[in-house]
């Protein structure tokens, strides 16, 4: 499937006319590409390999209609290799098999083969396996695309052995000149206004294949006078985020809302909130975050943090979508603009660590209760000083076992409600440096 598009107003050669757009305009040669010009320029990774006329194997990863399936056939063309296309969805060990066989018959006829496999990240582990052993002996020069982050989906034998290069989402630079070419191929201009069409370019999401895709469509309908964006708006649709629960996307946005909110900036961590929920985000999931971060990153100095999220989830239980969504987004504001503090995180780290490094000490015997008489005979409980029934309502008496020196897990800030915290906590060390009360 193409990618990107060619800058040539005529259609390629072997595109019959009535091929779709998309394809019609795609590049035949490597500067054709459009937005991608970190790779393919002349000091470019892929621009350096065509220069030495040597090609090593690489993982080409990007969103979808950036150019990763253009960029691969393109590239074998221009190091003059045999192009070699598969994709992971459709294909199986016995394809490999075949192509595999029939890349060493080429191999010894002298024509090297450039293998590229389509969505690579959906061959399992051992798929992956299977390709290093060609890989290594040149049967095959290895070029996968991938939507999906190399590093989580690919093997690492097989990262290892090839150049990962990031092709970026097309700007607006790089889709105003896809437009800029249809229409000098299809020789009339697109029926829109200035502001429809960029709201046009909006729409795509930087995706070049269904930005040609709205083009071919705005172009198969009569349409007598230019449109605005609201008739753009009622004709054609928005390109649906790239979104998935469980891949980079999904953890991308949810630390850009973290970082946001611990950064104290409201409006950002509204925006990647939005992009979550809009995209399809299960909305308890993200409550959960927010639970988490009032007690992290706020905790003491703002404990209305806490109270603020967990009101935040049994109104969205109560109320639902989209309703319930308020409370999700009032919730992120307070934590955002809340003081911060991670010094309860920190003390809990602190104390977790300690509890499993001192094992089972005993507590100090005049803070044990004595429920039976043997246990009072021993000494449980004997001494304890009642604070409330004390001068200061503070008796200053030793918490710790004995074989324990005190520690100290927790240091409030001087940030909010901690403020007022270590002032207690001074009040309460003067106290007992004094004597108690």
């Amino acid at each position: 499937m193409a990618d990107l598009f060619a800058d040539p107003a005529q259609p390629a050669p072997s595109e019959p006319l009535d091929a779709p757009l998309a394809d019609r305009l795609r590049p035949r040669v490597l500067a054709d590409v459009v937005g991608q010009d970190h790779l393919t320029g002349p000091d470019g990774a892929i621009g350096r390999m065509v220069a030495a006329g040597r090609l090593s194997s690489i993982i080409l990863w990007g969103p979808p209609g950036t150019g990763k399936t253009t960029t691969a056939r393109l590239l074998a063309e221009a190091v003059g290799m045999r192009f070699a296309p598969i994709s992971a969805v459709f294909s199986g060990v016995a394809d490999l098999k075949k192509l595999f066989a029939a890349a060493r018959d080429h191999a010894r006829l002298g024509d090297k083969t450039l293998l590229f496999v389509d969505e690579i990240h959906r061959f399992n582990r051992a798929q992956q396996d299977g390709f290093l052993p060609f890989v290594e002996d040149g049967t095959v020069t290895l070029v996968g695309a991938t939507t999906e982050n190399p590093s989580f989906e690919l093997n690492a034998a097989l990262l290892s052995r090839a150049q990962v290069l990031i092709l970026r989402r097309l700007d607006s630079a790089a889709l105003e000149k896809l437009l800029d070419r249809a229409e000098a191929l299809v020789e009339r201009p697109l029926p829109l206004t200035s502001a429809a069409r960029e709201a046009l370019i909006a729409s795509a999401d930087g995706d070049g294949r269904f930005l040609l895709n709205q083009v071919e469509t705005l172009y198969s309908i009569d349409i007598a006078e230019p449109l605005d964006p609201a008739g753009l708006s009622a004709l054609l649709h928005r390109r649906v985020a790239v979104y998935d629960k469980d891949r980079e996307g999904h953890y991308n946005l949810i630390s850009a809302l973290h970082k946001s909110l611990r950064g104290s900036d409201p409006q950002a961590a509204l925006y990647y909130l939005a992009r979550m929920l809009t995209a399809g985000e299960e909305p308890l999931y993200v409550l959960r975050r927010l639970v988490r971060f009032a007690s992290e990153d706020i905790g003491l100095a703002d404990p209305q943090a806490l109270i603020q999220t967990l009101a935040a989830r049994d109104a969205y239980e109560f109320l639902g979508s989209p309703e319930g969504e308020l409370a999700i987004a009032q919730a992120c504001l307070y934590c955002a603009t809340a003081p911060k503090s991670n010094a309860a995180y920190v003390a809990q780290k602190a104390a977790w660590k300690s509890a499993r490094d001192t094992g089972s000490l005993m507590p100090p015997q005049n803070i044990l209760n004595a429920p039976t008489k043997l246990m009072k005979d021993i000494g449980y409980g004997k001494g304890y000083a009642y604070d409330p029934d004390t001068k200061d309502g503070f008796s200053g008496a030793n918490y710790w076992p004995e074989e324990m020196a005190p520690q100290a897990f927790y240091a409030p800030t001087d940030r909010g409600f901690e403020a007022r915290l270590a002032e207690r906590l001074a009040y309460w060390d003067k106290l007992r440096t004094d004597g108690g009360g």
